[in-house]
């Protein structure tokens, strides 16, 4: 179904500088991870997570309560009580709850740590792997995750509700944009199909994460994919020793700071610490504790509790606290026997500040691996690449480059000029040569002579290929529409486009196809090209 062509990241010009130094293993970055992606690496990483005390009873324990209320796979059950077991290991990626999952991204994640997953369990013997997909479901930033675009068109749920997304309910609002949905793809082979899913996973009533938990168990469980929701008192019950310190010593500020600091020297920090890095979360409230004096306060409420209050607080409510970015990974590799974090460009450059903080805690720091990213061109696309006499990897360029490119390859009049430019070279090296023989004060009039001819030459260029360009108007439509289409808001796919659309034309293919094409550890980009 589909044909793939790899690139590498640094030829999509999408990614970031440290995204793409950690990737060539600069040595600017390796004193702020711990073990290098690879099998040895995370090889090495089993040694060091052997030693780490989990709570395998709690985790397989709440695991199977969560998995309770549906019809889960065998695979997924099977895979929940291996974790049983002091030679299992989990392979993270961790998400929020956004609309119907968001944009595609959030799908390509996910099957990279299957894929990862099945890879180890071939050739790391004597150990078992499980995919994990941990839901931020505590994330209260409903702005960037009450939409998604589906084909162009963005889908916005405007009831607005309070706190952790997670907990938000399905309401009417949000029902009635399945339907509107359903008018954009009831006309592909399997727009019903994606329809129906939607429908019965966001149905009235039901929380935000119990409906994207059902989603991805829906589109993954036949792989084995296990979905965990971090927000539940036995989780967090693991965590009170921890937050404790960070309420009252702010000992995670300290440690992110000075690891910041030095990452400066070469990087954007993605990150930056607060004094106490946990929120107070109850019903629809998840706001920031901040200390006062003797006091802490919830941010934008009236709660406030004295020192022995807020101890009583967390002994009792464990659950009532969350963590925000910095101690988010902590709390992830606390819980779970976890040897690989699979993040974005973004979540490798905070992962990035935490080493430090890691070490601090005894908690081991896991191998991060940038997730896949794919690119998915439909036959109508790839026809107009191929009339427009252009690669795949040209469709990375800018529209002036590829612009640039075919008025090259199908103009017949010469518009570069570098012969030229190489014969006025040579003409003011022999020209400076006799004028300094005369008097050595000229060549610096030579080469004042040189520079303002050679910059009047490249205006003429330009102006030369300005005017070739205005005979090429349909090809110049067509980049455009082009480049609009693959790379909307001049953003890649992956980064807008919702999963819907695609599984609307191709259904439950769609997401096997990914899963047969994703690369477990050697991190190139993916362009599928339907055939």
């Amino acid at each position: 179904m589909f044909a793939e062509q790899r690139i590498p990241y640094s030829q999509t010009n999408a990614f970031s500088k440290i995204a793409l130094d950690y990737l060539k293993g600069d040595e600017k970055l390796r004193s702020f991870y711990a073990e290098s992606p690879t099998l040895n690496g995370i090889a090495e990483t089993i040694k060091q997570k052997q030693v780490q005390i989990i709570d395998r009873n709690t985790l397989v324990r709440t695991l199977l309560e969560q998995y309770d209320h549906i019809q889960a796979n065998t695979e997924v059950i099977n895979n929940i009580k291996k974790l049983a077991n002091d030679n299992c290991f989990t392979i993270c990626t961790a998400h929020q709850p956004n609309l119907f999952t968001g944009p595609l991204y959030f799908i390509y994640k996910i099957l990279h740590t299957i894929k990862l997953a099945k890879v180890l369990q071939q050739e790391l013997t004597g150990f078992d792997f499980v995919p994990v997909y941990y839901m931020g479901s505590e994330d209260a930033d409903f702005a960037e995750l009450n939409h998604t675009y589906v084909d162009g068109k963005k889908i916005e749920w405007k009831k607005e509700q309070k706190g952790a997304v997670g907990r938000m309910v399905v309401d009417k609002s949000l029902v009635q944009l399945i339907d509107e949905l359903e008018g954009q793809l009831i006309v592909e082979k399997h727009g019903a199909e994606v329809i129906d899913l939607l429908r019965s996973c966001y149905s009235a009533g039901k929380d935000i994460q119990t409906a994207t938990f059902e989603l991805v168990n829906h589109l993954y469980g036949e792989y084995g994919l296990v979905v965990l929701i971090p927000d539940h008192p036995a989780y967090k019950a693991q965590m009170i020793s921890l937050f404790d310190q960070e309420l009252f010593q702010n000992t995670s500020a300290n440690i992110v700071q000075q690891t910041s600091k030095k990452l400066e020297e070469h990087y954007n920090v993605q990150a930056h610490p607060r004094e106490i890095n946990l929120f107070y979360l109850k019903g629809d409230i998840r706001e920031r504790i901040i200390r006062k004096e003797e006091s802490f306060l919830v941010h934008n409420t009236t709660l406030s509790f004295s020192a022995d209050e807020i101890r009583a607080e967390l002994s009792n409510h464990p659950e009532r606290f969350s963590p925000n970015v910095i101690l988010r990974g902590l709390f992830q590799e606390t819980i779970l026997p976890n040897l690989v974090f699979i993040g974005g460009g973004g979540e490798l450059a905070y992962w990035l500040q935490l080493k430090d903080l890691f070490e601090y805690y005894k908690v081991v720091y896991p191998v991060l691996v940038l997730r896949n990213s794919f690119l998915i061109l439909e036959k109508k696309w790839k026809q107009k690449i191929t009339s427009l006499d252009l690669s795949i990897p040209d469709i990375f360029k800018s529209p002036v480059d590829l612009m640039n490119l075919v008025v090259e390859r199908k103009s017949t009049n010469q518009v570069s000029l570098n012969s030229n430019f190489q014969k006025a070279n040579a003409f003011y090296n022999d020209l400076k040569t006799q004028a300094v023989a005369i008097d050595p004060t000229l060549g610096k009039h030579v080469a004042a002579l040189e520079a303002r001819s050679l910059r009047y030459l490249q205006e003429l260029e330009k102006k030369m290929l300005r005017a070739e360009k205005r005979k090429y108007t349909d090809e110049e439509r067509g980049i455009q529409h082009l480049k609009s289409a693959l790379f909307p808001a001049n953003g890649l796919q992956e980064r807008k486009e919702n999963f819907s659309s695609f599984y609307a034309k191709w259904g439950k293919t769609f997401i096997d196809q990914l899963y047969k094409h994703s690369l477990a550890l050697e991190q190139e980009f993916m362009v599928l090209i339907e055939s």
